[in-house]
């Protein structure tokens, strides 16, 4: 007698891919990483506000890991938010200091057309990224989804700014006021000074191709604080600190600005 055999189909990615919610990076265009990571990191079960207020607010960067964004984290895998947010209108910011360039599309372009890993050859003002300029009344019902997190500066109101982007993007070096910064799926590598110790870098070229050239460069003394954010982990950044960001895979990402 013949045996039959059945076979069940299941999606298939690469080995040579790395998949994050359906957010996928083939192992080429993942961003290589030295293990190091100069930033205090606390627990935030056992940050209390208090201790917050008196170590970090108003004077060092901190990483806080086991943040639960479970619920966020589902709603935003890719699948869910293509069948949800395709065909909304978003706009692209160009990937340079100051964001001259903006770009009018609908997500779902964005997502299968646009959204690609960064090369050395692309100027950051060459390179379109989603992060920030989302309407905030139509994207309410994923904000609010958001566990926003649970330390406050007084007197500062908080606002959300998501983002979407491949592999190898990220913004270079600037600064504005104090806020937070979650990764929910991939990584994200944070470079910070604070304000009186101004790094040196081209405005118009790429997080990517300063970290590739310049970086490796700097002497010791000139080191950036800096560390690689995963899902889970957000960071915190004082007013007026200088940062850059280089999303190491493809990442989703949400910030939490604190405005006077």
């Amino acid at each position: 007698m013949k045996k039959l055999l059945f076979l069940t189909l299941l999606p298939i990615f690469s080995l040579a891919t790395v998949n994050d919610g359906g957010w996928t990076t083939e192992e080429k265009d993942i961003v290589p990483q030295k293990d190091k990571c100069n930033i205090e990191r606390h627990d935030a079960a056992e940050l209390t506000q208090k201790e917050f207020l008196k170590r970090y607010a108003f004077s060092e960067p901190v990483i806080i890991y086991n943040v639960d964004n479970a619920e966020f984290k589902k709603l935003t895998e890719k699948n869910e938010m293509l069948s949800v947010w395709r065909d909304v209108d978003v706009t692209l910011n160009s990937a340079n200091t100051y964001s001259y360039t903006r770009v009018p599309t609908t997500f779902g372009r964005y997502i299968e057309e646009k959204m690609k890993p960064q090369n050395l050859e692309m100027l950051g003002n060459e390179t379109l990224y989603l992060f920030g300029d989302i309407d905030q009344k139509i994207w309410k019902p994923l904000l609010e989804k958001y566990q926003q997190p649970d330390w406050e500066l007084p007197g500062h109101t908080a606002a959300l700014s998501f983002g979407i982007a491949g592999a190898g993007t990220g913004v270079p070096f600037h600064f504005h006021g104090p806020g937070f910064a979650e990764v929910i799926h991939g990584s994200k590598r944070w470079f910070l000074y604070p304000y009186d110790e101004r790094p040196d870098w081209n405005p118009d070229k790429t997080t990517l191709e300063w970290y590739t050239y310049d970086y490796p460069k700097l002497p010791r003394d000139k080191l950036p604080l800096e560390c690689e954010m995963k899902p889970g982990e957000l960071i915190y950044f004082p007013d007026k600190w200088w940062h850059a960001t280089l999303n190491i895979k493809s990442s989703v990402f949400i910030s939490t600005f604190l405005s006077p």
